[in-house]
């Protein structure tokens, strides 16, 4: 890879690191599994950077590297009990904060799939983008969002 191509993928990853770091988090127990999603993450950009066409925008692909890289790990290691780390940077209110505790415990009930769906609707992605980071349909992407709802709904009430 020359030198252009080089800067411009780190220039890239360097704007979406954010969305790698909080997908490495979602899926990794402790900080040690975090920086070794995270790498093995990057390692996954760099080589299949030469292929990457701008279809899609670059944090698109980013995601769909980074959920199917951490989901591919998960399921070599057979990692049954996955945390989410709840790092609150923000000013938020003991209840607040409690009741965000409260879904990420529920979101580490969900299978691999689901918590990564979720994870994007939760980022505000549109439906059509989830659709694309997760290669199905938008109608798929409804249905399974709808059933995410009601599961977490469910696992609230237990």
């Amino acid at each position: 890879m020359d030198a252009d191509k080089e800067r411009e993928f780190l220039e890239m990853t360097e704007s979406c690191k954010g969305i790698i770091y909080k997908i490495c988090l979602m899926y990794s127990e402790d900080s040690e599994g975090h920086n070794d999603l995270f790498q093995e993450v990057v390692l996954n950009l760099w080589g299949s950077f030469a292929r990457f066409r701008g279809e899609s925008t670059y944090s698109t692909w980013v995601y769909r590297v980074a959920l199917n890289t951490c989901i591919s790990t998960l399921r070599k290691n057979k990692i049954k009990n996955l945390c989410v780390p709840f790092d609150v940077k923000m000013d938020l209110s003991q209840e607040e904060s409690n009741d965000i505790k409260e879904l990420y415990r529920m979101i580490n009930l969900l299978n691999p799939i689901e918590k990564a769906i979720i994870i994007l609707y939760l980022d505000e992605k549109s439906y059509d983008e989830i659709a694309t980071i997760m290669g199905i349909t938008r109608t798929n992407v409804a249905v399974r969002i709808h059933r995410i709802k009601d599961r977490l709904r469910e696992i609230s009430k237990q």
